[in-house]
């Protein structure tokens, strides 16, 4: 039977706005967010370009960074708002809970924002964000990146304020097993309340190229930063014990930080300078090209919720010797790593066994490793995840605010509750000083133009590829 082409133009219409009331609008809020920098910033990176391709509006909330100021586009029309506040210390903001409230609260109304999702247990202004959020009536999700002990002065502190933040967010997501066991221990959260969701890699950049490893010595290398619970010790221990017995091994290592002082001294005194190569601080871009010249890579790590170096150097085939700390062992099948203990003649053992098996042969090709990988980890598969997050946060009801008190006054930390009443008091003012009517809504770019109006078999939506949507007029 043919239907009138006025009644299938109103039933794609109507589609188009059902699927888009069901759609979110989604503020990744971090302190760490300039590009090209560590594991955060491309957790975040990738997964918004995932939820855009998939019809949300995205945007991103972190503080500025240099002249890094205001409102930056990245690809596929990302919007990015540095915020003009000053770094108090480690890249994060100082936690004041009033200053920067007009200027979230401006934001989060402009953008119509529906989901807060902040990420890093370091980041304050996320927890900022997720606060405020809660008192204007929207729902928050929190992604914890680390893992923290329970025994150390600054972990009692972070673990506590966590415990305060965490006590009134709709839910959280861990990158490993072992990162939602020690976020529910930590900040006592309900297990029911965290999800595990791992990172993934774009494999279509990190792609084995064995042409550009060298025949005539092996290198080892280590991409990190040069921090203390990144194991540089121990890697400096390794580099002094293993140069000597091997003479045929190189080491190449990029990352920068306060322990890099110690790589030098290790260099200088073995006379290495010609077999240990420090790149720096390396770009995101950069790393595949390092990569591919190496035939082991190092990870030494002394803690870790989810190592997505390990992940990088598989997908470009390399064999992966690293600690078995964290979350790592439930990163890459037994096959693909070399787990070790974390001290020096384990990590001598692996790295030994590992050379063994590249002179006899008995190794993974690069291709078969970067195949297996890109089955294993996807973002489009993380972005899926993470939606059905976001579809059960939203359904949850809104709290009042006595029910959101209660929920703090759970943390024991009685006085944050004058701040949680002080904040809602000046958002209250500024319903009145600043009304929600009086703010100029921001348009959405690319977003009528991401529904087909036709359905796929599997009942996913068609969306139109980037290239052909059009800018709101």
């Amino acid at each position: 039977m043919q239907y009138p082409s006025s009644i299938i133009t109103a039933r794609n219409d109507i589609l188009e706005l059902l699927v888009f009331a069901m759609l979110h609008r989604i503020c990744m809020v971090s302190d760490f967010f300039y590009p090209n920098m560590g594991g955060v910033e491309e957790h975040i990176f990738n997964l918004s370009q995932c939820l855009i391709s998939r019809g949300y509006k995205v945007i991103v909330m972190t503080h500025s960074y240099g002249d890094r100021v205001g409102i930056r586009y990245m690809t596929n029309g990302l919007k990015v708002f540095y915020l003009p506040v000053k770094v108090f210390y480690n890249q994060c903001v100082l936690p004041t809970m009033i200053c920067s409230l007009p200027l979230i609260r401006y934001i989060f109304i402009r953008e119509r924002i529906t989901i807060i999702h902040g990420h890093s247990a370091f980041s304050a202004l996320a927890h900022e964000a997720m606060v405020i959020g809660r008192l204007m009536g929207l729902k928050t999700v929190f992604t914890d990146h680390s893992l923290f002990g329970f025994a150390d002065a600054s972990a009692i502190v972070t673990n506590k304020l966590l415990e305060i933040s965490l006590a009134d967010c709709n839910h959280c997501i861990c990158v490993s097993h072992t990162g939602k066991e020690n976020t529910v221990l930590r900040a006592r959260v309900h297990c029911d309340r965290v999800s595990v969701i791992p990172n993934a890699v774009d494999t279509s950049v990190f792609t084995p190229d064995p042409s550009r490893r060298s025949q005539d010595v092996v290198t080892i290398v280590v991409i990190s930063r040069l921090v203390y619970r990144k194991g540089v010790d121990l890697m400096a221990q390794v580099i002094a014990e293993i140069c000597p017995r091997y003479p045929q091994v190189h080491f190449l290592i990029g990352g920068d930080g306060p322990k890099r002082w110690l790589l030098e001294e290790v260099r200088e005194r073995g006379g290495l300078q010609d077999r240990v190569t420090l790149l720096g601080s390396l770009e995101h871009s950069q790393v595949r090209s390092v990569l591919t010249r190496g035939h082991i890579f190092l990870n030494t790590s002394l803690t870790e919720a989810y190592c997505m170096a390990i992940v990088e150097a598989a997908a470009c085939g390399l064999q992966v010797v690293s600690t078995r700390v964290g979350g790592i062992p439930e990163v890459l099948p037994s096959d693909l790593i070399y787990l070790t203990e974390p001290n020096v003649p384990s990590l001598l053992l692996g790295l030994e066994t590992a050379l063994a098996n590249l002179r006899s042969g008995n190794v993974v090709h690069p291709w078969d490793c970067h195949h297996r990988v890109a089955s294993l980890y996807n973002w489009m598969d993380v972005a899926r995840r993470t939606e059905t997050v976001y579809n059960r946060v939203a359904d949850e009801k809104s709290k009042t605010l006595g029910s959101q008190l209660r929920s703090y006054m759970a943390s024991g930390v009685l006085p944050f509750l004058l701040v949680i009443s002080l904040a809602h008091f000046m958002l209250r003012f500024l319903d009145w000083m600043v009304p929600r009517h009086s703010i100029d809504i921001a348009k959405d770019y690319n977003v009528s133009s991401h529904i087909t109006g036709s359905l796929h078999a599997n009942g996913e939506i068609n969306y139109v590829p980037y290239q052909r949507r059009r800018k709101l007029s």
